[in-house]
C-alpha cells in the first residue's frame, strides 16, 4: 500500500511538516545504519581477518572502512531530499550531479587507500623476503601510484561534470612530451637511481671503487645521485646514470669479511717444510686471538714460484671486514717475520748475478766508469805507439765487437 494511502487515513497527507520529518527520518536511519557499519560489522570483520594467515585482507578492510561509512551517510542525505522532496526537475538534475561527484571523490578516497594500505602491507611483510624493492623505493611508489589514481579521479569529475576532457587529455599529452625532453637528464638519474636502488648492489655504508678510482663509503643513494665519502673525508657526488653505466666493486658484497692475500719469500737455502709448517701456526694462532681474522675460514698456505733470489709463497686468511683487513695483513707480516727471524730463515734481499768474459774483470768496469766500453787486451806489445785504440770497444753482451766482426781478427791500424 503506498504510504500517500497510509498517511491520508490518519489524515496527514496534507500536513506541511511531513516532508521535512521524512526527510529526517531517512537521514536518521542512514545514521544508523552507517553507526552500525563503523562500530558493529566492522570489527567483527577485523576478528575475522585476524585469524587468517596474512594481514592483507585486514589491510584492505581498514580502507574500506571510512569511505563506506561516509557513503552511506551521504546517501542517506541524498534519499532524504530526493523521496519525500517535490524537487523541480532542474533541481533533481543538480542534486543527482551533486552525487555523483561525491560519489567519484569517495571511490577515489577508496582507491587511494587501498593502494596505500597495500603498499604498507608489502613493505611490512614482503620487502624482506622477495629482496626485489628496497625502502627507499617505496615512498615512490606511493606517490606515483597516489598520484595516478587523483590524476583518473580528476579526469572522471569533470566527464560528470559534462566537461570535454579530450582536448585536456591532448595537451597533457602534448605537454608531457616536452617537459620529458627538457628533463631528459633528470629523468635519466631518475630512471637509473630505480635501477640502483631495486637492485640491491650497493647500500648506504658500504665501501665502493668506481671504474675510474673514485673510492669511498656510500653516504646516501637518492633518486638523483649517490654520494661517497672518500678517504681524506672529501664528499664525491655521481648522477646515478653514470654510476649505472660504469663498473665498480663493492667491498662490502657478497658478505662484509674481506679476503687477505700476502705474498712472501724465503732463501733457496731454506727449509721448505719448516717454512710451511711455521706459516700454518703463525695463521692459526693469528686466527685464534686477533678478533679481526674469521677463524671459521681458516688459514691457506701455497708455494708459488721460484723468483729471482727467493722461493715465494702465499699465505691467504680472511678478516671480518674491510678496516679489520688492514690489521690482520699487518699482524699477519708481524708475526711472520718475527718467527722467520728466530727460526733463522733469510728473506733474501733482491740479488742478481753477473756473467763476466774470462778477460774482464769487475775492477775494469768500476774503473772505466758507469757506461764505459771496456776495451779487450791485445795478444802483445805493440811494435809502435798508436794515437788511438787499434779496435772499436768491446760490447760487454756479446764479448765481440758492436759491428759484428771477430774480436781475434787482424788489428786495424789508424792512419799515420
Amino acid at each position: 500500500m503506498p504510504i500517500e494511502v497510509v498517511l491520508a487515513r490518519f489524515g496527514l497527507g496534507d500536513a506541511p511538516w511531513l516532508d521535512p520529518i521524512t526527510a529526517v527520518i531517512i537521514f536518521l536511519i542512514a545514521l544508523f545504519v552507517s553507526f552500525l557499519f563503523h562500530k558493529l560489522l566492522m570489527p567483527v570483520a577485523q576478528r575475522i581477518t585476524h585469524k587468517t594467515p596474512t594481514d592483507l585482507d585486514n589491510q584492505i578492510i581498514q580502507a574500506f572502512k571510512w569511505p563506506v561509512t561516509i557513503g552511506l551517510l551521504l546517501l542517506g542525505v541524498y534519499l532524504g531530499l530526493v523521496i519525500p522532496l517535490d524537487l523541480a526537475e532542474s533541481q533533481r538534475a543538480l542534486l543527482d550531479q551533486i552525487a555523483r561527484v561525491l560519489g567519484t571523490i569517495i571511490g577515489i578516497t577508496l582507491a587511494v587507500g587501498l593502494v596505500s594500505r597495500v603498499v604498507d602491507w608489502y613493505l611490512t611483510n614482503m620487502a624482506d623476503r622477495t629482496k626485489f624493492i628496497d625502502d627507499r623505493f617505496h615512498p615512490l611508489l606511493r606517490r606515483v601510484a597516489v598520484a595516478i589514481v587523483y590524476a583518473l579521479g580528476f579526469l572522471i569529475v569533470l566527464d560528470v561534470l559534462n566537461i570535454n576532457i579530450s582536448p585536456l587529455i591532448a595537451g597533457l599529452g602534448l605537454g608531457g612530451l616536452a617537459v620529458a625532453l627538457a628533463i631528459q637528464p633528470t629523468l635519466a638519474n631518475l630512471f637509473a637511481g630505480t635501477y640502483v636502488m631495486t637492485e640491491g648492489v650497493i647500500s648506504t655504508g658500504d665501501y665502493i671503487e668506481l671504474e675510474g678510482g673514485i673510492a669511498g663509503y656510500v653516504v646516501e643513494v637518492s633518486w638523483r645521485s649517490t654520494r661517497i665519502r672518500t678517504w681524506g673525508n672529501n664528499l664525491v657526488v655521481i648522477p646515478n646514470a653514470r654510476l649505472a653505466a660504469t663498473i665498480f666493486t663493492n667491498y662490502q658484497g657478497p658478505t662484509p669479511a674481506v679476503n687477505v692475500y700476502l705474498t712472501c719469500g724465503v732463501s733457496y737455502d731454506s727449509n721448505l717444510a719448516q717454512v710451511e709448517a711455521i706459516s700454518r701456526e703463525v695463521m692459526r694462532d693469528l686466527l685464534a686471538n686477533d678478533p679481526n681474522g674469521v677463524r671459521e675460514y681458516g688459514g691457506w698456505f701455497g708455494f708459488e714460484s721460484f723468483g729471482d733470489s727467493n722461493v715465494n709463497f702465499w699465505l691467504f686468511v680472511q678478516a671480518r671486514d674491510r678496516l679489520a683487513s688492514f690489521e690482520l695483513q699487518s699482524a699477519l707480516i708481524r708475526d711472520v717475520q718475527q718467527r722467520f727471524a728466530e727460526e733463522g730463515i733469510v728473506i733474501n734481499y733482491p740479488v742478481r748475478t753477473l756473467q763476466f768474459p774470462d778477460w774482464m774483470t769487475p775492477e775494469d768496469v768500476v774503473r772505466q766508469g758507469p757506461g764505459a766500453s771496456v776495451q779487450r787486451p791485445s795478444a802483445g806489445p805493440s811494435p809502435t805507439p798508436r794515437a788511438r785504440p787499434t779496435r772499436p770497444p768491446v760490447d760487454l753482451a756479446t764479448g765481440g765487437d758492436p759491428d759484428g766482426q771477430d774480436p781475434d781478427g787482424p788489428d786495424i791500424d789508424a792512419p799515420g
